[in-house]
């Protein structure tokens, strides 16, 4: 069985440039191109050449049936990354490729994976979840706004570092990082300094090298703005207890509109009623007088 000639990128140097050497034939062995067996030695190669078909009919029907029947060693690898082994675990490189979206062909044993300076913009639910062995996520340096609830959901046991610093992210559902027992990179995002972002901060794994810039972009007060958020929280300030006084006074509110709307409904109900009764009494005092009358016409007769 015959098979086409792997790419040469897949192997050290040495052995590649021993493969360059075989680019002139369009088929080697199967023996020849397998990832375990093949060699570096140039006399191995010179070996493998010699036993090409050079029937074109035979050639051609080999090529069909390599094509049906090659398999391909390893998993494939996007066509805008490099993939690489890093102390014997898969590594996936997608670093300043202009990528604007996550990569749908990821290998699904990939160990690490680097995304960063991209365009990216937002990450959807279930972006990783194919990805059970992956512990390393960089998604620094895009320009991601939006990240879903189950944006991380089924890499959330094994992952161990996410950074997702340098982004134009705002906000973040708690739920998304606080299932995760990776460290964390959020740095230099324009923050909105809230209860949600505070949770995180008090319950998530922070990197500690890079905690002190998480800053306030935007917040409830403009005093904090510019300010880390550590700071912030360190003077006393509790953003989630500024949400529920703010809760208690929109529930406060509420109540009272729909206490005063049934004082309404009452007064309406009562003066209509009033209405009805002082013309049922009416009626009732021209009774005997109509009565009286009609005695007396009947005593006449």
């Amino acid at each position: 069985m015959l098979c086409h000639i792997p790419s040469t990128h897949h192997f050290p140097p040495a052995m590649g440039a021993a493969l360059q050497e075989c680019r002139g034939a369009a088929l080697l062995p199967r023996s020849c191109c397998s990832h375990r067996r093949i060699t570096s030695s140039h006399a191995e190669l010179a070996r493998c050449k010699m036993t090409l078909t050079t029937t074109p009919a035979a050639s051609v029907a080999q090529a069909f049936f390599c094509l049906l029947l090659c398999v391909p060693w390893g998993s494939s690898c996007p066509p805008s990354c490099q993939c690489t082994e890093r102390a014997g675990a898969k590594a996936v490189l997608c670093s300043s490729r202009h990528l604007e979206e996550i990569p749908k062909d990821i290998p699904k044993d990939a160990v690490f994976l680097k995304l960063d300076a991209n365009s990216i913009t937002r990450i959807p639910s279930n972006a990783f979840r194919h990805l059970s062995h992956l512990e390393e996520l960089d998604l620094s340096r895009n320009a991601i706004e939006k990240i879903d609830r189950a944006a991380f959901k089924g890499v959330a046991a094994g992952l161990r570092t996410l950074d997702l610093s340098s982004n134009r992210i705002r906000s973040i559902p708690k739920e998304a990082l606080l299932a995760l027992n990776a460290k964390l990179r959020l740095a230099n995002n324009p923050w909105h300094c809230e209860c949600a972002l505070q949770e995180v901060l008090w319950e998530a794994r922070l990197d500690p090298d890079s905690v002190q810039d998480i800053t306030c972009h935007t917040a409830p007060r403009e005093e904090y703005v510019g300010k880390p958020l550590l700071q912030v929280l360190d003077a006393g300030v509790n953003f989630c207890s500024v949400r529920q006084r703010t809760t208690d006074v929109a529930m406060f509110i509420t109540m009272f509109g729909w206490f005063a709307m049934v004082i309404v409904y009452v007064i309406c109900y009562v003066r209509h009623n009033r209405e009805d009764t002082c013309k049922h009494v009416e009626y009732l005092k021209s009774l005997p007088s109509t009565q009286g009358h009609a005695e007396t016409t009947s005593t006449a007769l």
